[in-house]
């Protein structure tokens, strides 16, 4: 057998896998010859018509003027339009055309038309878009909560501090004990609000995440939880003790952060365990309880919080995942491809 039949057995493989809608249309547009990637992109069939596209059924012709611009202007080779579609539907497509065939004597041409679809490439780019700003939002919003903790923390605290050392000074020259009863009303009020501008400000954003990194936040984390919850027993592990880049340190942590939060709030626990691990390609942090668990379809439509959680892994390239049931407790799995690390 020579290589012809081969060739052609080939090419026509070609012709039929390959991806872009390709058609063969006479000079009238009549279709000779086409692919199934053009038949299931526009529904046309072979002997149908190619209608012109939106702007070529729009656009002013100059005299003689062949009413398809890919036609009329064949030093373009690509040109982007809406292409109407069997049922009337339009698509966004990517068209090119060459002419592959010239009878000189009766005027017969015929057209390589091919077709690429938009719609896909136009979906990937508001994807894009989408994730860049959920991105720059939550960027923002830490900035914004890292600027708030330091003004609490440098600004409203320092002050209420000032303040209390004041009042002790005040009581050295008290001699009216119900003046001094009255001094120690306020300077416990005092303490009351201090304490919370401290916790506000780490709720925002704690000072040894930027300071020590994402463990040692965990850590704090762990141990507040011990401070306020002596019900709760609590044990934390990771196999590595280096610094992670910002951005991965502060993402985690929230997931850390809003996790726990949900478990002391809903899930009537006795026990939380957070696990971090390197593994070769990815971080993982992991958070169980052994609380009342919950039916994890019916709170995803509605909990912000696991749809925050979710979209700050995503951001990232890694991924949020939540395992719950009904007595059994609760596991949060979240990981992250490594990125830079800084040590």
């Amino acid at each position: 057998m020579n290589s012809f039949p081969l060739n052609q057995q080939y090419l026509r493989q070609i012709f039929e896998n390959i991806q872009d809608g390709i058609i063969i249309m006479s000079h009238n547009r009549k279709i000779l010859l086409m692919n199934p990637s053009a038949r299931n992109l526009t529904g046309w069939l072979p002997n149908d018509y190619v209608p012109y596209c939106t702007f070529c059924q729009q656009r002013k012709l100059e005299r003689g003027e062949n009413q398809c611009y890919l036609i009329a202007r064949e030093e373009i080779p690509y040109f982007l339009s809406e292409m109407p579609t069997y049922h009337g539907k339009k698509i966004n497509v990517e068209m090119s055309t060459a002419l592959i065939y010239d009878d000189k004597k009766s005027g017969e041409k015929e057209y390589l038309l091919v077709l690429r679809d938009q719609s896909m490439k136009q979906k990937e780019e508001e994807a894009r878009l989408s994730k860049m700003i959920i991105h720059k939002l939550i960027e923002a919003k830490e900035n914004e909560h890292k600027r708030l903790a330091q003004e609490l923390h440098d600004g409203v605290g320092q002050s209420l501090y000032t303040i209390s050392v004041a009042l002790e000074a005040m009581e050295a020259f008290l001699q009216n004990p119900k003046l001094q009863n009255y001094i120690d009303e306020v300077r416990q009020e005092l303490t009351r609000v201090m304490n919370d501008v401290k916790d506000y400000s780490y709720e925002l954003r704690p000072q040894s995440l930027d300071g020590l990194g994402l463990i040692a936040a965990i850590r704090d984390l762990i141990s507040k939880i011990e401070k306020n919850n002596s019900a709760i027993k609590t044990s934390f592990v990771s196999n590595f003790d280096y610094r992670l880049s910002p951005i991965i340190e502060i993402n985690l942590y929230r997931v850390a952060q809003e996790a726990v939060h949900n478990i002391i709030k809903y899930a009537m626990a006795r026990t939380i365990f957070i696990e971090l691990k390197e593994y070769q390609h990815k971080i993982e942090m992991t958070i169980r309880d052994d609380g009342i668990g919950f039916n994890i379809a019916s709170v995803l439509k509605t909990g912000l919080g696991l749809k925050h959680m979710e979209e700050r892994m995503n951001q990232l390239g890694g991924s949020c995942s939540i395992h719950s049931q009904c007595g059994k407790g609760t596991i949060v799995n979240a990981s992250v491809p490594k990125g830079e690390i800084f040590l």
